[in-house]
């Protein structure tokens, strides 16, 4: 990743937060964590339910505190900025008492975290941005586990975030493009049950079996399918801002609105009774030629008349005509 970290650096920020009137009395209490304590504490296992969004922010935190407290320092700040805003007046069960542990952390912080990258906090997030992109994201992609690249996506997703915050004022483009496209491969290495059907990197033992390929490959046979509208609001979307669609359901997803992680899981549910109902007719094929395999129409029609059975028996029963059509 090439950018430019140039610029005027933004104000500097002070956690005691004085233009937006927070005060120390707002979350003050008499017991329990007080930003002092002797030991390792982990704010993440400390957040109220009610600011369970800024847990992320707090992981990645903690995550690269040791490559540089600075940016860990910044990412804290932003967790604080983002509690306060959710819950100014400190209402919700516990969040008086975790903010104000939170506010003594930063204070402690401020004064003992040295910039590494550069003489500003703005140009320090940014270069270690650049930083942290270039050596988890870029390099070694294909040596990587999913799930290890999962959480590499996340933090750089949250370092994103901390750079907007602490350069509200600073035009970014180079940056909001970057982070576009980091968002686009974040959702390849989403979290999966069974079948790691868009994760990138080394391809997985289990999507090598000749059934669930072709599966695959029949549920991505969409080129007659319009192109559903962009809806940023629905999930991650291309560099060009244009939906991400693979397949059928993604189709239905961003066609119809549907949940993300619903449309996800009965995906690779019918992935997987496409592969099992074909395996079992096919039980006697050679395995040579199981490589080039493709998924028989006796079996899309005996998954069809399991799944629709309880419709078309009411279509029967109501004497109206069903509006599942099977093409030949």
């Amino acid at each position: 990743m090439s950018m430019s970290s140039g610029g005027p650096s933004a104000p500097q920020r002070q956690p005691s937060m004085g233009r937006r009137n927070i005060s120390r009395a707002i979350t003050m209490r008499t017991d329990g964590y007080s930003g002092e304590e002797e030991g390792p504490i982990i704010e993440s296992e400390l957040v109220p339910s009610s600011l369970a969004p800024i847990v992320p922010i707090l992981r990645a935190a903690n995550e690269i505190e040791d490559e540089n407290p600075r940016v860990a320092y910044l990412c804290r700040f932003t967790a604080f900025e983002k509690a306060h805003t959710m819950d100014p007046n400190s209402s919700g069960r516990g969040v008086r008492q975790f903010k104000t542990y939170l506010l003594h952390r930063l204070e402690k912080d401020e004064k003992d975290t040295q910039r590494r990258l550069a003489s500003t906090d703005a140009k320090e997030i940014q270069r270690f941005y650049e930083h942290y992109c270039k050596k988890y994201l870029e390099e070694g992609l294909q040596t990587r586990k999913p799930d290890e690249m999962a959480r590499y996506y996340q933090i750089a997703s949250v370092l994103y975030d901390v750079l907007k915050t602490v350069t509200p004022d600073k035009p970014n483009s180079e940056y909001d493009q970057y982070a576009k496209g980091v968002e686009k491969e974040k959702a390849s290495f989403s979290h999966y049950n069974i079948l790691p059907l868009n994760i990138s990197g080394p391809t997985q033992p289990v999507m090598e079996i000749p059934e669930i390929k072709a599966a695959v490959a029949i549920l991505r046979k969409i080129n007659n399918l319009p192109t559903p509208r962009p809806d940023t609001t629905n999930g991650p979307q291309g560099i060009d801002d244009g939906p991400i669609v693979r397949d059928l359901l993604d189709w239905l997803w961003q066609t119809f609105g549907f949940q993300k992680g619903n449309v996800e899981n009965q995906k690779e549910h019918l992935i997987l009774l496409l592969a099992n109902i074909d395996m079992r007719g096919n039980g006697n094929v050679h395995q040579g030629e199981r490589q080039n395999h493709m998924i028989q129409r006796d079996t899309v029609d005996h998954l069809m008349k399991r799944v629709f059975q309880n419709y078309i028996s009411w279509c029967r029963y109501l004497h109206l005509e069903s509006n599942i059509k099977n093409s030949t």
